[in-house]
Order: C-alpha cells, then sequence, then structure tokens
C-alpha cells in the first residue's frame, strides 16, 4: 500500500470555498488555522481513503489465507510457548 504523502515544499494554491458562516466565526475567535487544519484533515481523509481501497481491493486474497489459516493452521502453532 502506498502512502500518500503531500511533498512539504510543494507550491500553496489559492482556492475559493464556501464554509458556515459561523463555523468560521468561531475558528477566527479560537485562532485555528484554516489552511493548515484542512490540509491535516484532507491528508487523513486521504490515507483513510487509500486504506479502505487497499482493504477492497486485497479482500479475496485477505479471505484465502484466513480461510488457509483456520484449516490448516499457521507454520509456528508448533514453536508457541504461550
Amino acid at each position: 500500500m502506498q502512502a500518500i504523502l503531500a511533498r512539504p515544499d510543494a507550491p500553496k494554491k489559492s482556492t475559493n470555498l464556501s464554509i458556515n458562516s459561523e463555523l468560521l466565526r468561531l475558528a477566527k475567535e479560537n485562532h485555528i488555522n484554516l489552511s493548515q487544519t484542512l490540509e491535516q484533515r484532507l491528508a487523513e481523509m486521504l490515507r483513510e481513503e487509500q486504506s479502505r481501497k487497499w482493504l477492497e481491493e486485497n479482500h479475496d486474497a485477505i479471505e484465502a489465507y484466513n480461510s488457509r489459516i483456520a484449516t490448516a493452521g499457521a507454520f509456528s502453532d508448533g514453536l508457541r510457548c504461550f
């Protein structure tokens, strides 16, 4: 699975967006940096989506592996000390 890593030195791009006016007021009152907050949350959402896609793409292989372990056991079953 590839990690989504935005280059820290990537140039910033101005954009327009609409936001609830009450949320904007509260964010300003609480000195919340909207650009930084959006970047952090967007990166988090992208990582979550990437993980979801990876699990979806590998679902069959994971199920097959789990089924094999359930029926045949793991190679280390006889070596466990706990």
